[in-house]
């Protein structure tokens, strides 16, 4: 009688077209195995139609959008359209990590000046210093333009704290005030994740250091 064998797990459980798109999917943020299995499957069920405007969709994403040379936010012109925007308040800028935190604070229609998107976070256990970010560009920003007020809207995170610490002591000798968005944002909150009401009070009562 022949001797029974174990499974070969290594043998792939579905075509592997599908693999692969389950494995790329898994490499986005937030999405686990299942998430990633669910949405290489819906795809799948999905037409011809809808498949061709995702693909075409996160190929124009890549090749028509550039950072902005004032606030290096995304955007598909240059500058951008907060940047040109006449009727935007040019005394104040709102310092940010990340580009997404700029459509949080967008949604509250509460914040009407201008921004700054450092891309990134000072990060010495990551390896990620003031040179990583977008700091120069920020202070020759400073120097050449009449903003009187910057906000600083870091996450409240560790690092999101050490880098408007740092922030605000570049900034100050500059004459310049520097605020921070008050305390009703718990500490370790990322800014794209918070609620209109809490972005909005946090806006509103902010305190200058």
């Amino acid at each position: 009688m022949k001797e029974k064998t174990p499974l070969d797990r290594s043998l792939p459980q579905t075509a592997e077209p599908v693999n692969k798109l389950i494995q790329e999917l898994g490499k986005l943020p937030g999405v686990g195995p299942k998430s990633a299995q669910r949405l290489a499957f819906h795809l799948l069920r999905a037409s011809d139609e809808e498949t061709r405007l995702l693909a075409e969709a996160i190929m124009s994403v890549k090749k028509q959008t550039m950072l902005c040379t004032t606030c290096f936010n995304i955007t598909d012109t240059d500058p951008c359209v907060i940047c040109r925007n006449q009727e935007r308040d040019r005394n104040k800028i709102c310092i940010v990590e990340q580009p997404q935190d700029i459509l949080a604070l967008e949604h509250t229609r509460i914040y009407k000046g201008l921004y700054h998107v450092l891309h990134g976070a000072i990060s010495p256990t990551e390896g990620v210093g003031t040179a990583d970010i977008r700091v120069k560009e920020l202070l020759d920003r400073l120097n050449t333009s009449l903003v009187t007020e910057v906000i600083l809207a870091t996450n409240t995170n560790l690092e999101g704290e050490q880098t408007a610490l740092y922030l605000s002591r570049v900034v100050s000798p500059l004459g310049i005030k520097v605020t921070r968005l008050a305390r009703g944002l718990p500490f370790g909150t990322e800014l794209e994740y918070a609620d209109d009401v809490t972005l909005t009070r946090a806006l509103e009562g902010r305190q200058e250091l």
